[in-house]
């Protein structure tokens, strides 16, 4: 528990995926490739194998001396490094690669930019960019009064800021502060 399960995580992806083809009734690929060795590779068959996909093609490309491993075969396939067909395999893992990046940065992102702001039920996310924009931190803004506010936003939006950061505060002992 805690640490990444590479085959366990294989299984998950290749199950969420390909039972959504088979229940939306659309095509397989061609061809599966896995980013993986014999461990990644024998997790994403199997998980087929459950979900009753025969005949699907799939092969796995493990980085370390870059050997493209088959079902069934013991030993790995090796190209020669300047082969068509090794360049074909590593240029659709490192398309892979950066488009899973990409998706994990812009979630980190999307998180770093939220703030106090957020908490705050009703409030629309243009006024959060306004209020942002004028005041420049939230520590700012909750020490506006809602007169100042109004300025800015409608009533409604002001006093919600206002009561957000002027509510009274109960301690979890009951204690008023």
């Amino acid at each position: 528990e805690g640490k990444p399960d590479d085959f366990k995580s294989m299984r998950e992806v290749i199950t969420r995926r390909y039972s959504r083809l088979l229940k939306e009734n659309k095509p397989f690929p061609d061809l599966i490739i896995i980013d993986g060795g014999k461990g990644q590779l024998s997790s994403a068959a199997s998980v087929l194998e459950e979900l009753g996909v025969k005949n699907q093609d799939i092969v796995s490309l493990a980085k370390r001396i870059e050997e493209v491993f088959i079902p069934g075969k013991s030993q790995s396939v090796i190209f020669p490094i300047n082969s068509p067909a090794l360049l074909f395999f590593q240029r659709i893992r490192d398309e892979a690669h950066r488009f899973a990046i990409t998706y994990h940065r812009r979630l980190r992102e999307k998180e770093a930019v939220q703030s106090e702001l957020d908490n705050i039920k009703g409030l629309w996310s243009k006024n959060k960019k306004l209020l942002i924009e004028k005041y420049s931190s939230v520590q700012k803004i909750s020490k506006q009064s809602k007169e100042e506010l109004m300025l800015l936003l409608s009533k409604h939006q002001a006093e919600l800021v206002y009561n957000y950061f002027n509510r009274e505060k109960i301690s979890p002992a009951g204690i008023l502060y």
